[in-house]
């Protein structure tokens, strides 16, 4: 073989060699959550090597994730509170980052992971991207954990909010149902009663009375405003208590933590009438 043959034959087995050596880049992917993006290459799965990637563009690619985890965590730190105003949306942002986000962090840890093989790890932004980066990636998954819980307390509470708030509408509608138009004072018939979260139930009749309850207590006959002399001598009390002692149980108007039923019953029972 001549010189210029073997010279041939050594070029070209070592630009084989680094072909081979050299793997191509990752595909460029991309991920969105809300109203966040991030362009990302997955080094790992691919079996490439994140340390043969440009410096500048990998700094990006990690940055984007770390800017993209950021923004997750900070619109969705009250997903479990009903009353804040964005709860719906921070509550649905939560709901679909549990489906989709796994697959990203797990992307993100290994690259990370990678990151700590190559020389350049200690240069420019890396130390600080790392660094970040590992400190979101644990909030991340602490904050996917502990999603069904914050999700279904959210939920209790939606249910608890609204309870609350819709009970006048309720217990007008009992008393359209239940009460003649001019009740007459004396006549202990029961309407609605209320049920809250510490027990003390409250009923409400016709004319104006309420028999109040403590849990654990004992009930307590409250008369309305303005009655007569007169008035009082027809009420017995003994009916009003008999009458919120007997309302039943299944009519309540209940506080949705002592409902333990799912659906539409756990925000409050419609309350109907006791003759």
């Amino acid at each position: 073989m001549t010189a210029i043959l073997r010279r041939l034959v050594l070029t070209g087995l070592g630009a084989a060699l680094c072909a081979c050596a050299a793997r191509p880049a990752p595909p460029m992917k991309s991920y969105v959550l809300g109203m966040a993006r991030a362009d990302y290459r997955d080094y790992a799965g691919a079996k490439a090597n994140p340390c043969d990637a440009e410096p500048r563009w990998l700094a990006d690619e990690l940055t984007a994730v770390n800017s993209l985890l950021a923004r997750f965590l900070r619109e969705t730190e009250r997903a479990h509170r009903p009353e804040a105003p964005d709860h719906a949306q921070q509550a649905a942002l939560l709901q679909e980052a549990t489906r989709t986000l796994p697959p990203v962090l797990e992307v993100h840890r290994g690259t990370l992971a990678g990151l700590e093989q190559c020389g350049f790890r200690r240069s420019g932004a890396f130390p600080e991207i790392a660094r970040r980066g590992a400190e979101l990636l644990e909030a991340s998954r602490t904050r996917l954990a502990e999603a069904p819980k914050a999700l279904e307390a959210a939920k209790r509470g939606e249910a608890v909010r609204k309870w609350k708030e819709e009970a006048p509408a309720r217990e007008a509608s009992a008393r359209g149902n239940w009460c003649p138009e001019k009740p007459q004072v004396g006549q202990a018939v029961a309407y609605y009663v209320r049920q809250d979260a510490d027990g003390r139930t409250v009923a409400h009749f016709c004319d104006g009375h309420r028999v109040e309850q403590a849990a654990g207590g004992e009930p307590q006959l409250i008369e309305p405003e303005g009655l007569s002399r007169a008035m009082r001598r027809r009420v017995q009390p003994k009916l009003y208590l008999e009458a919120a002692a007997n309302f039943p149980a299944e009519e309540m108007d209940r506080h949705p933590d002592l409902v333990p039923a799912k659906g539409p019953e756990a925000t409050g029972t419609a309350a109907g009438g006791t003759p």
